[in-house]
């Protein structure tokens, strides 16, 4: 648009400095206004230096404003515990968004490692800390080749629809209050890299040669040192266009997805706080206050890095929609919570979702949460972060024959002797009762127990048993098991050991759980 400040990112390389000197040459037929905008890694020593007085040099002989930044990205990328890569490009979207007026305080709200990271080294009239918006939007040379490599890593790594998206054309920059204040664009996407020394070479312009493109440690360069050239040369020419056009056409379907996804949220999902939080607080402007006595929930609710609410969903519904809309709602659900959700999860959600059995089941996910299936419903329960209450261990003599209640996991465990394939009696909940010693005691399982259920190869612990089982953590403390001395030959929910099991025509043993006992308190 006529009129509008552009920043080129210039860090003296190819595609960089092509991209500055084609503007240049179209400045005024566009009508926009030109400045240079460098980063200095400070990861080359000497040679990024070198590159900063290049791109210097380049500005002052073109009569452009030059913006730099100096950043230590090696000390940034190991207090962050983050890639060089990604460190670099921290740093350096916090200057393009500083410049672009992101921040108009000259505050960007970083973390202190990354403020501490950055040395403002600004050549023009504004101040180091910028106060007002020095730019309308930040150009960069990021070129077709780019654009392939990147869709080709994140294929490689696993990525869905939206990672192919890769490169963005147009990247919106938001200030502190949300509203769009300026863009960084890429107007080089189309274009491959060749093409772009080509025409430096036809113009005598020269540029700096990044010898760290070399380093095969790094995984971009791998891939375009040996990855794509051998795709090109024994599968296909164009493997680099076609590549980028696939990133095109994610993005498109993406474009779509969105906008699907928002009308779902509050429509066809249904968020709600839990009930432990809804007795305990009022909600404000969407935030959650808490005072008094409860001021330590209102800390962990506050810090919790997942979101503190409920989400429902139909599950006629849900089941009757196509798979991908299945999906689609379920990692929606996972991103607005917060929730780590990879795709085995979203598949396990569906299958769960889809099955029949009783009301009530649960399936254990990322970060604490739940899903539970309900007959009408499939409902994603937040994690209970109320301050655990520690239980204490419990052991009782066991009635044989008998009833003992069992307060602290609120049952009685009753011992009875019947006939061995007596109707009504699950085989492989019998025990010969011709092997069972006369002391019994049952107690709740405790850190290193094993136990070896009828119809498994080994066995395992007790721990993971209840895993599988997805039982919550108040139901794991309590679980109540029976032991002969340090061996179990009893846990309820599962089938009694091979070994114990009871012989047809004999005397058997059942243990199970009778008439509830009133909660322990």
């Amino acid at each position: 648009m006529a009129g509008e400040r552009v920043g080129v990112a210039v860090s003296g390389g190819i595609d960089s400095v092509a991209l500055l000197r084609l503007l240049l040459e179209l400045r005024d037929e566009l009508g926009i206004v030109l400045s240079v905008v460098h980063f200095n890694h400070k990861l080359r020593g000497a040679e990024s230096d070198a590159d900063q007085e290049f791109v210097a040099n380049l500005a002052r002989e073109h009569d452009l404003e030059f913006y730099c930044d100096i950043g230590d990205v090696a000390e940034y990328s190991a207090d962050s515990h983050s890639s060089v890569e990604a460190a670099a490009r921290e740093l350096r979207h916090d200057f393009f968004s500083e410049l672009i007026g992101a921040n108009e305080d000259g505050d960007s709200g970083a973390e202190a490692p990354l403020r501490d990271a950055l040395d403002r080294s600004v050549e023009s009239a504004a101040p180091p800390l910028i106060e007002t918006p020095l730019l309308n939007k930040i150009a960069t040379g990021h070129t077709l080749d780019d654009q392939a490599e990147t869709v080709l890593m994140r294929i490689i790594r696993g990525a869905g629809m939206r990672g192919l998206r890769a490169i963005h054309p147009r990247l919106a920059i938001e200030d502190d209050d949300g509203e769009i204040c300026g863009e960084i664009v890429r107007p080089l996407l189309g274009i491959r890299r060749t093409e772009l020394e080509r025409y430096l070479r036809q113009i005598g312009q020269a540029w700096r040669e990044d010898e760290s493109n070399g380093d095969e440690k790094f995984t971009r360069n791998r891939v375009r040192k040996l990855v794509t050239p051998l795709l090109e040369r024994e599968f296909n020419p164009s493997v680099s266009e076609n590549l980028a056009e696939l990133a095109e056409i994610a993005r498109g379907e993406e474009d779509f997805w969105e906008n699907e996804v928002a009308g779902w949220h509050g429509t066809t999902i249904q968020w709600s706080e839990p009930d432990w939080l809804r007795n305990l607080s009022a909600p404000s402007a969407g935030l959650v206050q808490i005072g008094g006595a409860d001021s330590d929930l209102a800390d962990r609710v506050s810090r919790s890095e997942s979101l503190v609410m409920n989400a429902s969903v139909s599950r006629g519904w849900l089941l009757g929609e196509p798979l991908a809309v299945q999906r689609r709602l379920v990692k929606a659900i996972g991103e607005e919570a917060r929730i780590p959700l990879e795709f085995k999860h979203v598949e396990e959600i569906l299958r769960f979702a889809g099955e029949d059995g009783p009301a009530g089941k649960k399936l254990s996910l990322p970060m604490g949460w739940t899903v539970r299936r309900d007959s009408g419903e499939l409902l994603f329960v937040t994690p209970d972060l109320r301050p655990k209450r520690a239980h204490q261990d419990y052991e009782y003599e066991l009635q044989v024959p008998g009833i003992t209640e069992v307060a602290e996991a609120g049952i009685a465990v009753e011992v009875r002797r019947v006939e061995a394939g007596a109707e009504g009696y699950n085989p492989d909940h019998l025990l010969d009762a011709e092997l069972l010693p006369r002391a019994l005691r049952v107690r709740n399982w405790r850190p290193g127990d094993r136990f070896w259920p009828a119809h498994t190869k080994a066995t395992k612990k007790v721990k993971e048993l209840l895993q599988e089982k997805h039982a919550s953590a108040a139901e794991r403390a309590v679980w109540p098991v029976v032991v002969s001395g340090d061996e179990i030959i009893w846990m309820r929910g599962f089938a009694v050991p091979a070994k114990l099991r009871a012989r047809s025509g004999g005397v058997a043993a059942w243990i199970g759980e009778t008439q509830k006992a009133a909660p322990h308190c």
